[in-house]
């Protein structure tokens, strides 16, 4: 299979086609994207922590130097909402804002939520079986991810609902090639949320809560400079990158364990297996398959050398399945212990809410594992066209 990520073939399973692409080399250039793949995990791991590529160029070159064409103008407000956020920024900004929103993701921060955490997933799975089944996505995997991380921000309860649907429309962005109507949808959407944004940061700059939102304006008040704009994004994407590859990992993963049932059986057998699980499921079927980088110095891979101003393509999804780093890497093993798979990442743009991701994904197995321990799929679930971010449209599920 070749590697073509529109086709529906491909989308539902990438595997084969990337097992080519490590087999024939190390860089491959693609045309319709004018990327290079990367999909080796020696290289997608070096390349994430080399400082000659960079989720952005504009902090040393402007467009004309990199030889780029500027996004049109009617895209300005998504391009001006992304690029303000630590995730495409570059040092020293990235540098500045991450040693603050760092603060609310230390390890003793984290565990804080546990309680919170595994209460709620307890109480959405007890709902599920209540019903005696439903869709998983959005009786489980949605909401637990979508309200912690808005807890944490200080998102009142009642303005929740938009959240997601205006997370998957700005995400529809992160795609290869997004048509014309994915940027109308991705534009609105950074509008309505960066006005509603603006208004709870006005409020809560009145009267401040115990909450992440009110503790980034008071260190912006007491030196630590975020500009207007820069709290906004880094708002919105602790949002989106809060919840959509854990939603998106939770279903998936259980799709994935109904298609193994040796190992959904050894999971009930023994649910300390949970936290290798996580880890395992992760690597076997990679929520984030792919992320860009810009060489911002020419660099060599293979012996092919890469010019500046070229974008390459690092495949998360064929690197965690490269037998040069993980033994059986095409067999789901939920004990595997080695298991150095990259999907969090890695280099200065490691995911910061990682260990509060794990947490999630463990209370929810968890509690589905004690509560339903004969859930099964009704039916196969569609599977979204979406390449980047690999998801499922549901996942309907009887107890």
């Amino acid at each position: 299979m070749d590697f073509d990520p529109w086709s529906p073939a491909f989308v539902a399973d990438p595997y084969p086609a990337y097992a080519e692409l490590r087999a024939r080399g190390r860089v491959h250039w693609f045309e319709p994207t004018r990327q290079y793949l990367v999909p080796r995990h020696a290289d997608v791991s070096a390349l994430l922590r080399d400082r000659r590529l960079g989720r952005t160029y504009r902090h040393r070159f402007t467009d004309e130097d990199f030889g780029r064409t500027p996004p049109p103008a009617a895209h300005e407000p998504f391009h001006t909402l992304n690029d303000h956020g630590m995730l495409d920024l570059e040092p020293p900004d990235h540098t500045r804002i991450r040693r603050l929103v760092s603060k609310a993701f230390t390890p003793r921060t984290v565990e804080r939520l546990r309680p919170y955490v595994h209460r709620l997933a307890d109480e959405l799975v007890g709902s599920l079986v209540a019903e005696g089944g439903g869709d998983l996505l959005t009786a489980v995997a949605e909401p637990l991810p979508v309200a912690v991380i808005a807890e944490m921000l200080g998102i009142p309860e009642a303005d929740r609902a938009p959240l997601r649907p205006w997370s998957a429309d700005i995400c529809g962005m992160y795609e290869l090639n997004p048509d014309e109507e994915t940027a109308a949808r991705a534009v609105r959407a950074s509008v309505e949320f960066s006005a509603y944004l603006r208004e709870l940061i006005a409020e809560r700059r009145a009267r401040p809560g115990e909450d992440l939102i009110s503790a980034l304006i008071a260190a912006h008040d007491e030196g630590d400079r975020l500009t207007g704009q820069e709290l906004v994004s880094t708002c919105v994407l602790l949002l989106n990158a809060g919840h959509e590859a854990t939603v998106n990992s939770t279903v998936g993963a259980w799709w994935t364990l109904f298609r193994h049932p040796d190992q959904l059986a050894a999971l009930r057998a023994d649910p300390g297996l949970v936290p290798t699980a996580v880890e395992e499921l992760l690597r076997y079927d990679t929520p984030l398959q792919l992320f860009e980088r810009w060489v911002l110095d020419d660099i060599e891979i293979g012996g092919s050398t890469v010019p500046r101003g070229s974008e390459i393509a690092l495949l998360f999804g064929s690197a965690n399945r490269d037998a040069d780093a993980f033994d059986r890497p095409d067999t789901l093993d939920l004990a595997r212990v080695d298991n150095p798979h990259i999907s969090f990442g890695a280099g200065i743009h490691y995911c910061v809410g990682a260990p509060l991701a794990r947490m999630e994904l463990a209370a929810s197995m968890t509690a589905l594992l004690e509560r339903a321990p004969a859930l099964r799929p009704v039916k196969e679930p569609e599977r979204r066209p979406g390449f980047v971010i690999r998801g499922l449209d549901g996942l309907l599920v009887e107890v």
